[in-house]
Order: structure tokens, then C-alpha cells, then sequence
């Protein structure tokens, strides 16, 4: 989508509002012993509450409003009866919509005391998140997100999965382009519109660069041992900096 009237950056704005008032208050309700399910059912009421919708029911018939992975689950994770325990990395991924404008966002966390591993690894995340955004300006070409995404996750370390991308949104959950690498893809030229929504997503890897389905058709995993941190907001770009509007 590109946001080019005042009527839609405004219907934006509210629909990030809501959904990410419910990642907020699924994050602060992520405690040792509550379930996935208990907390998927905190966004449900909440959906409900405020008159959006789950994007992932609606477009993909999701068993979940909400997606919530848990250690080596990188993304996708479904709720259910899992309980959450200290230390655990979670990944709390919502998407909605509300009054037909869409919007996405996503954090990964520790619950309590973590592993110093972990720590790092959620600290070196945000310094990708945050030097990927500075690429997004229009005008500029697409394939420099990825590239100041990888090179930062390489500079601390790290690793980044390739077959999971960012997206536009806006209209639907996965409008054009259909895709924002998390490496350099010299191919993609295209370049940054103003008033484009972007779902900007890096996900940041301690080793593995590919996520494999698990066995409920849902849940994308790394194997044991690996861990994967991801942050996301949806933004809109301008010739200045990006407006994030979750």
C-alpha cells in the first residue's frame, strides 16, 4: 500500500495504535506458568474490545490470533498449552486489522532472568532494527535494507534468516513488495516510494541462516540450540525518516 492521503495515514495510525496496544499488554502478561493459549486469549478479548480483527484468522485461517514462539520457535508459533518458564525466549508477533487499514508488528523477549547469550542477542537485534530503519527514505533502493541489516548483524556476530522477510502492508497483511530481504540481493533495485507501509522485520540468528517447518505445519524452527530474535513495526515512508506507526 502506499499511504498517499491524509484519510489513510490517519486510519494507519489508528490501527497501529490498537494492535500494538495488544502486543504491549501480551508482553507485560508473559510470566512464568501462564500459558501461549492464556495469552493469546488476552488478544482476543482485546481484538474484540476495540473492533479489529486478527489478520492471521482472517487471511490464512490461523489457529491463533496471535503468533507466540518460544525458544526454537523462530516464528509462526501456535498457541496452545505450553507453559512459559523463566528465561524463556519469546516472540510475541501481532497483525490485525481495523477498519481495513492493516498493520503488523512483532517483539522478541526474555521472560525474567536470561541467559547472557540471550541478552546479547536481543541487545545486537535492536542495533539492527535500528540501522536498517535509517535506509528506509524514498528514492533510496530496497536492497540497502538488507544490506545494512546483514552487515550489522555480521558486525556483532550474528547471523540473519534468510527465508524469513519483511512486507508491504496496509491493505491487506502481505501487500507489495511482497518482500524486504534481510541480505544484500543485488537484483532488487526497486526503489522506496513515499507513503509505502513496510513491515520491517529483521531476524537476527546466533547460527542458523534458514528456519525449517516443525511438524504442525505452522511453527518455523532453528534447531536446538539456536536461537533467533526478531523486531518489527510497521512504518511508512517519507523523504525524511520513516514514521513507525506500531
Amino acid at each position: 500500500m502506499v499511504a498517499s492521503t491524509q484519510a489513510d495515514r490517519e486510519g494507519l495510525m489508528k490501527a497501529g495504535k490498537i494492535i500494538s496496544h495488544i502486543r504491549d499488554e501480551m508482553i507485560a502478561s508473559t510470566t512464568p506458568g501462564v500459558t501461549t493459549k492464556e495469552l493469546d486469549n488476552i488478544a482476543g478479548r482485546m481484538f474484540e474490545k476495540y473492533g479489529a480483527e486478527s489478520a492471521p484468522i482472517t487471511t490464512y485461517n490461523f489457529p491463533g490470533y496471535t503468533c507466540i514462539s518460544v525458544n526454537e520457535e523462530a516464528a509462526h508459533g501456535i498457541p496452545g498449552a505450553r507453559e512459559i518458564k523463566e528465561g524463556d525466549l519469546i516472540n510475541i508477533d501481532v497483525s490485525g486489522s481495523y477498519k481495513g487499514y492493516f498493520v503488523d508488528t512483532g517483539r522478541s523477549f526474555l521472560v525474567g532472568e536470561g541467559r547472557s547469550e540471550l541478552v546479547d542477542l536481543l541487545d545486537a537485534t535492536e542495533h539492527v532494527f535500528e540501522e536498517g530503519l535509517k535506509t528506509f527514505k524514498a528514492g533510496a533502493k530496497l536492497n540497502g535494507v538488507g544490506r545494512a541489516v546483514h552487515r550489522t548483524a555480521a558486525k556483532f556476530g550474528y547471523r540473519v534468516i534468510k527465508n524469513l522477510t519483511g512486507h508491504g502492508v496496509g491493505s491487506s497483511l502481505r501487500d507489495e513488495p511482497a518482500h524486504i530481504f534481510n541480505y544484500d540481493v543485488p537484483w532488487n533495485k526497486e526503489l522506496l516510494k513515499e507513503g509505502m507501509v513496510i513491515a520491517y522485520e529483521p531476524f537476527v540468528s546466533t547460527k542458523a541462516e534458514e528456519v525449517v517447518p516443525s511438524s504442525d505445519g505452522w511453527a518455523l524452527k532453528v534447531n536446538p540450540g539456536e536461537f533467533v530474535a526478531q523486531k518489527e513495526h510497521t512504518i511508512i515512508v517519507t523523504k525524511g525518516n520513516p514514521v513507525i506507526v506500531t
